[in-house]
């Protein structure tokens, strides 16, 4: 509908205007996106790692040396060219999509041979309070997370009205198909523990199943780990630059290489924060606590489509919903307050610092002009 790059950020700005569009650009681009950034390399690194330590767990050191060169990597490479990235892309998600299909038909093997024992009470020692329940849909919208990342590079879009939505269709049932068959595999070989105690859970599966073989699950998972990182930093980076296009964060970060037509300065601003996140010793604390964050903006974007229908009647829709009332963010709201109050106040204090800081360079400017 919005022919713009740049993900949540356009819709929140045609809808509500340019401070809930600023306050998106600030979070997602100093911590939500960096941070994914960063988890995805860390765990390449620990993939790509694990085999050389059997029956123990890499030193923190080695991982995070691995991940900080994946980050560099794939930073260049989105310097370099346009094309080279959606190459390396389209290699790493066919390598992605083998491994998926060895690990579901090698769990399919196993339970047909009876495996099932792992699956007959699955919900056994679950609590069913709040706030367990909620950790869940965190932990699983976190997974899920990537299912607008088509949206930032809107504009770079062959037929974006027909394109789009047909990547969308087809990914997200394609995403969640896999994702479930392959968690069921791992059930056939795994029991719960077992596979909260692994390290690498892929390699655990290979080291019993696959044998001699087991190396390619390594392997592959390092491929699929190493695009899902590349695909982050590609539209990382478009967000960095129509922010600053619009003048929300600094203007170098709207420069592009006029021999590479790359955003440079904004692919290097969101690979060196992702270089500083991998420093502390639980990123996970991280994303708890900008989940919220994120998804109330989600929230509200999907509130602006609703607004738009009433103010922005001459776009065109190649794709009409019917409006239904949905309470998603209402669970996620109660949830973050009464399960860590400090998360949700803390997302909070940052998004108002990004509220102060955009008034105070408002000021200057118009200081600065006058």
């Amino acid at each position: 509908m919005i022919m713009k790059s740049g993900g949540e950020y356009p819709y929140l700005m045609e809808g509500f205007g340019p401070l809930l569009a600023y306050l998106y650009s600030w979070t997602t681009i100093t911590v939500l996106k960096p941070s994914s950034f960063a988890i995805i390399a860390l765990s390449c690194a620990e993939y790509a790692s694990t085999p050389f330590y059997p029956g123990c767990t890499p030193p923190q050191v080695v991982i995070k040396c691995l991940a900080a060169a994946c980050i560099l990597i794939i930073t260049v490479i989105n310097c370099l060219s346009v094309k080279l990235a959606y190459r390396v892309q389209n290699f790493f998600t066919v390598a992605k999509l083998l491994i998926i299909v060895i690990i579901v038909v090698s769990g399919i093997v196993l339970l047909a041979q009876g495996n099932t024992q792992n699956l007959k009470d699955p919900f056994a020692g679950a609590t069913t309070s709040f706030g367990a329940i909620g950790l869940a849909f965190y932990n699983g919208l976190w997974a899920y997370d990537g299912w607008n990342q088509l949206n930032f590079i809107t504009e770079e879009l062959k037929n974006p009205y027909r394109n789009l939505p047909l990547a969308i269709i087809i990914g997200i049932p394609l995403v969640t198909v896999c994702y479930i068959f392959v968690n069921i595999a791992y059930f056939s070989v795994m029991t719960p523990t077992e596979l909260l105690q692994s390290p690498a859970v892929a390699v655990t599966f290979g080291d019993r199943v696959l044998y001699p073989l087991s190396w390619i699950v390594p392997l592959f998972v390092v491929f699929s780990t190493f695009g899902a990182a590349n695909g982050s930093c590609f539209t990382a980076g478009r967000l960095t630059y129509v922010a600053g296009r619009e003048g929300h964060m600094v203007r170098i970060m709207s420069y592009i290489s006029v021999k590479r037509y790359t955003p440079s300065p904004a692919l290097m601003f969101n690979g060196i924060l992702s270089i500083i996140y991998i420093m502390p010793a639980d990123i996970n604390t991280l994303i708890n606590y900008f989940s919220f964050a994120q998804w109330v903006f989600y929230g509200l974007t999907c509130l602006a489509l609703i607004v738009m229908r009433f103010t922005r009647k001459e776009l065109q829709r190649p794709v009409k919903v019917r409006v239904t009332p949905h309470h998603v963010d209402e669970l996620n709201f109660c949830t973050a307050f009464r399960t860590y109050p400090p998360l949700l106040l803390f997302s909070v204090i940052y998004i108002h610092i990004g509220h102060i800081y955009m008034h105070r360079c408002s000021t200057l400017q118009f200081r600065w002009w006058r």
